[in-house]
């Protein structure tokens, strides 16, 4: 069972979180949490507090064995944008887009990977 929470609208960029994200998807839950309280970014904060929710909801939901959950999914999307004007020489104007995301962070049971295919335990036996 997996279970899940998100963060809409964050006030980072997408571009800025997405390596964090792919650092703690796999991990184990506490050994996550840990290894973003140590990163300097304001990201590792809101994916930080994501987990923490995910792990809440778990537990709200009667969830066993909670230390045990793993990092299932860890996305980071794209959210509108605030879309600014700057005004520039001889009456130009640069856009500014200031980037929201959506934070998704899904928790679950550690997946046990097979050593073997069913193909070559049958032509084993």
């Amino acid at each position: 069972m997996t279970y899940k929470a998100l963060h809409r609208f964050a006030d980072v960029a997408p571009r800025k979180m997405r390596p964090l994200a792919s650092m703690v998807r796999g991990m184990n839950v506490d050994e996550a949490i840990e290894a973003l309280k140590f990163l300097p970014n304001r990201g590792a904060r809101l994916i930080e507090a994501v987990i923490k929710s995910a792990v809440g909801n778990a537990d709200d939901k009667g969830c066993r064995n909670v230390d045990d959950l793993v990092v299932t999914e860890c996305r980071i999307d794209c959210a509108p944008m605030f879309k600014r004007m700057q005004p520039r020489a001889r009456g130009t104007a640069f856009a500014i887009k200031r980037r929201l995301a959506h934070i998704i962070v899904s928790v679950g049971e550690p997946v046990e990977v097979l050593t073997e295919t069913p193909a070559l335990a049958a032509a084993a036996n």
